[in-house]
């Protein structure tokens, strides 16, 4: 199945152009006042790079990871193209080995592909690999999202709710979290009214 998968994202990757465009997800860039130059960041399957290569351009020092070669050569491609470096590593999440307190921030946007099991695995890996007081920004759909069908997988399981990411993450301070329906055009990936989660959190000391 995860041959099959990356099989998949990698003839989608290889289309023309970039699937989910080349700007930074919104909810993310509006997080901009809570980032600083020098910090360490690691983007979570960041795909072609339009969010690492954002926080690049902020002055992080981004690692960009994703299990798709494809994906990932297009990410350093855009970061030449924006004057800016990262390092890419191909990896799938759910077998990484999350190098503890390596990171002030964690991002991870739209990466709904992990079931459960594998999800909670990830989760706790985020939280291993961040430094004490380090932040993790995450963006994700609802359950909800399977009635507009505007993006992210047809499982209601791999979704997001509040219980959810407040029972996930129980040592760390949440800063912010909301539910709310929005229309988003992120390439031809994600576009139209979508039902999202917002949560940022803080890694306490």
């Amino acid at each position: 199945m995860a041959n099959e998968a990356l099989t998949r994202w990698n003839e989608r990757f290889s289309a023309p152009g970039y699937l989910f465009g080349t700007a930074p997800n919104r909810f993310l860039a509006a997080q901009k006042d809570r980032l600083m130059r020098g910090q360490r960041a690691l983007a979570l399957a960041d795909g072609e790079g339009r969010n690492g290569v954002w926080l690049a351009r902020q002055g992080l020092a981004v690692t960009s990871i994703d299990f798709s070669p494809v994906a990932l050569a297009k990410a350093r491609e855009l970061a030449k193209q924006a004057g800016v470096s990262i390092e890419t590593i191909e990896a799938d999440l759910g077998a990484w080995a999350w190098p503890e307190g390596a990171f002030d921030l964690v991002v991870g946007i739209f990466f709904q592909f992990a079931p459960p099991p594998v999800r909670a695995r990830i989760f706790a890996g985020i939280e291993r690999t961040l430094t004490p007081g380090g932040l993790l920004i995450l963006e994700g759909y609802r359950p909800k999202q399977l009635e507009y069908g505007t993006g992210g997988p047809p499982h209601a399981e791999n979704m997001y709710t509040r219980e959810l990411l407040e029972s996930a993450f129980p040592a760390m301070e949440v800063l912010h979290l909301a539910e709310y329906d929005a229309v988003i055009e992120e390439g031809t990936a994600h576009s139209g009214l979508s039902a999202l989660i917002d949560f940022v959190a803080r890694k306490r000391a």
